[in-house]
């Protein structure tokens, strides 16, 4: 079933009259609307639907030649079941493109027509057939889902001629429930006790979208074989988009470790990382023993050293920071490190290769919390840190659908004319993002009926001139099917 071919936005009332171009004044008794009694609800059968601008998805998908794309990463993995593999992964990314947050909520859609047309079905499945379906992901499967979110984000880059990366690598904590399959307890600050997965995550900086994610049991560090998903990351980018594509990586204190700078070093990509205060290493006693310090701005002064690291038969290139603050710092946890003489300061320190000034890696690495943006937009928007069934497997495919979901979003921003925004030092967003409520709001979640005339299809919207403005944008730059 082919998607829509023509949008009517136009009203079903009879014309108005024509306002006046110059603004007019109301008088103050004609702004209120008089009501006298509740409104009788009746429920009938209609070609309504609350979701006008998934039919600007369906041709996006259609642009990407995404079914095609996913029939291709699947050969040779067959699924059990009566629904095949394109119409139930388009009916999860609709769901979680609409608000869905849990797999019982595909019930709600069940008579929305255009749900139904999205997703290329005329009868959607249950949450128990989308569990059963979603617990057949085994590594194999895992490794093609993958395959395509990759797709989807080198082609946005292609798109873009990028020629510089910047990848933020970092982990984020997931609660789940006593009985989930590889849960454990670990690095939950804010729930101890409760078991959790903690996948790690690869951000293009650039676009805002996930390149790369792996599921992992809760008890594991940031850190731990870090170097195999750098390596990971690295060889399927050059893979794809060729050797001559620069990268360069920004991560926190938790990937400060030896193996992890020898593959950077080793597979020749710039890094910036924050570099941690542990007593064994000499750079406590350089920064304690430093009396002149160089001005960043107005509140941070920095120095520069070159840190040998002789358990590690290493020297580090080290930039490092405080910055005054006017407050004690949370739970004063530096205090005890250095006297606090001339009032109170944060210290940090940052580790590179980049040939970038103090100055410049002060920004650089400030960026770097643009990652934690699209976390919580992953998180809160599209349901990333759901869990919707115990099986392992399951679990870490609704983490990739949920990412697929974000980056198809990114993309379509990307190609239906937002501003794009010049190069900045933090190495931040190229084009002005909406957030997925935004979206949701403005032009997404929007009410319309669907109509058979003698031109063919027809999906007919209010005409409210901000949400005709958004969709004629649309029809100008996506290609009609």
């Amino acid at each position: 079933m082919g998607s829509l071919s023509v949008f009517s936005v136009v009203s079903t009332q009879p014309e108005p009259r024509k306002e006046s171009p110059l603004p007019m004044r109301v008088a103050k008794g004609l702004l209120a609307l008089r009501v006298n009694s509740d409104l009788r609800i009746r429920f009938a059968s209609q070609a309504l639907t609350s979701y006008a601008g998934l039919e600007i998805f369906s041709r996006y998908l259609r642009m990407l030649d995404f079914n095609a794309q996913l029939r291709a990463g699947f050969v040779g993995l067959r699924f059990r079941g009566d629904y095949r593999l394109v119409p139930l992964v388009r009916l999860m990314l609709g769901l979680l493109l609409v608000g869905g947050r849990r797999l019982r909520h595909v019930a709600f859609l069940r008579h929305d027509p255009l749900v139904r047309r999205f997703a290329r079905l005329r009868c959607l499945p249950s949450e128990r057939t989308l569990s059963r379906w979603l617990k057949q992901f085994n590594a194999a499967r895992i490794r093609a889902l993958h395959a395509l979110n990759t797709a989807i984000v080198v082609a946005e880059i292609r798109r873009l001629g990028l020629k510089l990366l910047t990848l933020d690598i970092d982990g984020t904590v997931i609660s789940t429930g006593m009985q989930v399959d590889r849960a454990r307890r670990g690095f939950n600050p804010h729930h101890r006790k409760v078991p959790s997965y903690y996948p790690i995550l690869a951000h293009i900086a650039e676009t805002g979208q996930i390149l790369r994610l792996k599921n992992r049991p809760g008890n594991t560090n940031d850190g731990k074989r870090a170097e195999n998903f750098v390596t990971d990351v690295v060889r399927q980018i050059r893979c794809l988009l060729g050797r001559r594509m620069r990268l360069r990586f920004r991560m926190d204190a938790a990937f400060f470790q030896q193996n992890v700078l020898r593959t950077l070093q080793r597979l020749g990509c710039g890094y910036a990382m924050k570099v941690p205060f542990w007593r064994w290493l000499p750079i406590l006693s350089v920064v304690q023993m430093r009396t002149r310090w160089s001005r960043v701005n107005d509140r941070v002064s920095c120095f520069e050293t070159r840190l040998r690291i002789k358990k590690w038969g290493m020297t580090l290139r080290v930039v490092c920071y405080r910055k005054r603050v006017f407050h004690p710092t949370a739970k004063n946890f530096q205090l005890d490190l250095f006297s606090p003489d001339e009032g109170t300061f944060e210290y940090s320190a940052v580790t590179t290769n980049l040939s970038l000034d103090p100055i410049a890696l002060w920004d650089f690495m400030a960026g770097r919390g643009i990652q934690e943006k699209t976390f919580a937009e992953l998180k809160d928007g599209l349901a990333f840190d759901t869990v919707p069934t115990n099986h392992y497997g399951a679990n870490s495919a609704w983490q990739i659908l949920s990412v697929l979901a974000h980056n198809l979003h990114r993309g379509l921003q990307g190609r239906t004319g937002l501003a794009r925004r010049s190069r900045n030092p933090k190495a931040t967003y190229r084009y002005p993002y909406a957030s997925i409520r935004t979206t949701r709001f403005e032009w997404l979640n929007v009410a319309a009926r669907l109509l058979s005339t003698a031109e063919g299809a027809v999906l007919r919207l209010t005409d409210v001139p901000e949400v005709m403005q958004r969709y004629e944008r649309f029809q100008t730059t996506l290609p009609r099917g």
